[in-house]
């Protein structure tokens, strides 16, 4: 619907009045919302600029300017995380389940740590899986062991921790370390 620019969606619904309207209503608010999401990244990108350690996250597939923008102002100075397993506890990427015997006893503390560096990381996820292909191979490969959501965290897991090596470290993302 997104890349539509003449009025194709009346005909397809031509007899029914109600779902044409529907449809068009539809496409004019995605048009509308486009336009405001590019003015606030405009602006966005006029104002906030990457620092070095953090121009490097680009690197990661699946994250752009925005994401690496969200991750730079929420994760602050890399140096308060002594170890790749707290940061990446802090972006709400581990499990929290208590288990006893193989049976789950409870959550622990799901809500702790950031959950704006949750949703970055999740959406990073979800653009590597479409457009990188490593990633999409290690996606599939959970996938096969388990199910989609858990495949999904699996991936944004491994997209957390390798932007914690890249923060620290200084390096670009080297999908050979990261999915091997």
């Amino acid at each position: 619907m997104k890349v539509l620019t003449t009025d194709r969606v009346t005909p397809l619904f031509q007899g029914n009045e109600d779902l044409a309207l529907a449809g068009k209503v539809s496409k004019e608010t995605i048009d509308f919302m486009t336009r405001q999401i590019k003015a606030i990244e405009a602006s966005i990108d006029g104002r906030i600029h990457l620092s070095d350690p953090y121009d490097r996250l680009l690197s990661i597939p699946g994250v752009g300017k925005i994401l690496a923008f969200t991750i730079m102002l929420e994760t602050g100075s890399i140096e308060r995380f002594q170890k790749v397993g707290n940061y990446v506890s802090y972006c709400r990427k581990v499990p929290s389940g208590r288990f006893s015997n193989d049976k789950k006893k409870g959550t622990g503390n799901r809500k702790n740590g950031n959950k704006y560096l949750a949703w970055a990381f999740s959406e990073a996820s979800d653009h590597a899986r479409f457009f990188d292909s490593e990633s999409r191979r290690y996606y599939q490969r959970k996938l096969q062991k388990t199910n989609a959501p858990i495949a999904h965290n699996a991936l944004a897991h491994k997209l957390a921790r390798a932007a914690y090596y890249i923060m620290r470290d200084r390096v670009i993302f080297m999908p050979d370390k990261a999915f091997s």
